[in-house]
């Protein structure tokens, strides 16, 4: 593997990654502007800008940026997060200076004809109602904004049907020359790239932007809350949130090591206990996520009526238990699983691409693979056991969906975690 980054005079930077033997490519923008960098009105413009993107720019119409990707059997593609929007492409290795002209042109040329913003508000106004009938989707919605509320971090990348009906072209506008400066940027491609074409490219099309200069977004604060929705539904959709390390945070590969070893697989503890044992449910997970400067723990099961409050009494038990009794043994299978994950992720050049974006965008250069494989090995018993404890005493978030009336409240939850 052969790993080079470049940046432009005004901050633009280039990440390429060449894996020998691939004949494909995966290459894309990520632009640092999701979410969290939205003002409350305008909340769901970062994704609302998203699809807005393949709608058409001032030398392409919305058929011929996908046909152009896909006459060359290529795929094209975006997503929002809290932190981030990214557009990428992955196509055959001839066809990368295609896919770049192609991605760079919706991330900076989008006209935003207003029949084209009508026809997406309907599409978007689908996809919420969509997400609003699709339980174990909307339950984590809820869930974090009750665990930062009333604070971007806490509200839906989809927005709002409300604020989602009101926006307009100035809007897009807006935002884009607000957040989308090539300081604001980063360029990453893997797989049979070739570092000097692509930056030669890359030069001639964003080196002539001005900056943006550093954006400001306000910190996030995991404070915790419950929300309960009544449905007549067949199941209680349960979930709760931890708060966890962000990134930059000593203990966030502790965190994954924890996560994953609760529930992260069908060997995890609340799997075999709630699941194999019990049978009081289908699928019940952990997992962990980190950001900037906030992360969180998340537990979610599906369970009846009758079940909800045997099945949430066992999970805080299980999860206070692991402070006392996290063996050797799962600690080093979830090591194990961590490991393996991030390997064979690294196997495609689209997880390449995006691992390198993420990685420059928050430290500045690229850890080396070998580097998160040492702190995941680092990651002991002893660290695991503490950390289970000091998050059994940490700040927590609850949302349940469905006949809930059984459930216990988010009062009861800490007084057992304290007990």
């Amino acid at each position: 593997m052969t790993l080079r980054i470049t940046t432009l005079p005004n901050g633009f930077r280039i990440v390429t990654e060449h894996m020998p033997g691939l004949k494909s490519a995966s290459v894309g923008v990520w632009v640092l502007a999701g979410g969290r960098h939205e003002r409350a009105e305008q909340n769901g413009i970062a994704h609302f800008l998203e699809h807005m993107a393949f709608k058409g720019t001032a030398k392409r119409s919305p058929l011929q940026i996908a046909e152009e990707i896909e006459d060359v059997g290529g795929y094209i593609n975006a997503y929002t997060s809290k932190e981030m929007t990214a557009y990428y492409a992955r196509v055959l290795s001839g066809d990368v200076a295609l896919a770049l002209d192609v991605i760079s042109d919706i991330v900076l040329n989008p006209v935003f004809d207003p029949k084209e913003i009508e026809t997406e508000r309907h599409v978007i106004l689908q996809e919420i109602g969509q997400a609003l009938d699709t339980p174990d989707d909307i339950i984590f919605d809820w869930l974090q904004e009750v665990s930062y509320p009333d604070q971007p971090f806490g509200r839906t990348i989809l927005g709002p049907a409300e604020r989602v009906s009101s926006f307009g072209r100035d809007d897009l506008v807006g935002f884009v020359k607000a957040h989308y400066g090539p300081d604001q940027m980063v360029l990453a491609a893997a797989g049979g790239v070739d570092h000097d074409a692509i930056v030669a490219q890359a030069t001639e099309i964003f080196g002539g932007l001005a900056p943006v200069g550093n954006l400001q977004v306000a910190p996030a604060r995991f404070d915790g809350g419950e929300r309960r929705e009544v449905k007549g539904l067949e199941q209680v959709h349960f979930a709760l949130a931890f708060e966890a390390p962000g990134y930059r945070h000593a203990d966030v590969y502790t965190a994954q090591v924890y996560s994953t070893a609760m529930g992260g697989g069908m060997s995890s503890r609340l799997f075999q206990k709630i699941r194999e044992e019990r049978g009081l449910c289908y699928s019940i997970f952990a997992q962990s996520g980190a950001y900037e400067d906030t992360g969180s723990i998340t537990v979610y099961a599906g369970t009846s009526e009758a079940e909800i409050e045997d099945l949430t009494w066992l999970t805080i038990d299980e999860l206070k238990r692991a402070a006392d009794d996290m063996s050797d043994a799962e600690v080093a299978r979830a090591r194990a699983q961590l490991k393996a994950g991030l390997l064979m992720g690294l196997e495609s050049p689209s997880s390449r691409a995006e691992r390198n974006a993420r990685l420059l965008s928050i430290w500045g250069r690229i850890p080396d693979i070998d580097e998160a494989v040492a702190r995941i090995d680092a990651v002991g018993t002893a660290d695991v056991r503490r950390y289970a404890a000091e998050m059994a005493a940490s700040r927590v978030a609850l949302a349940l969906y469905g006949p809930v009336a059984a459930a216990p409240d988010l009062e009861a939850i800490r007084r057992r975690l304290a007990a």
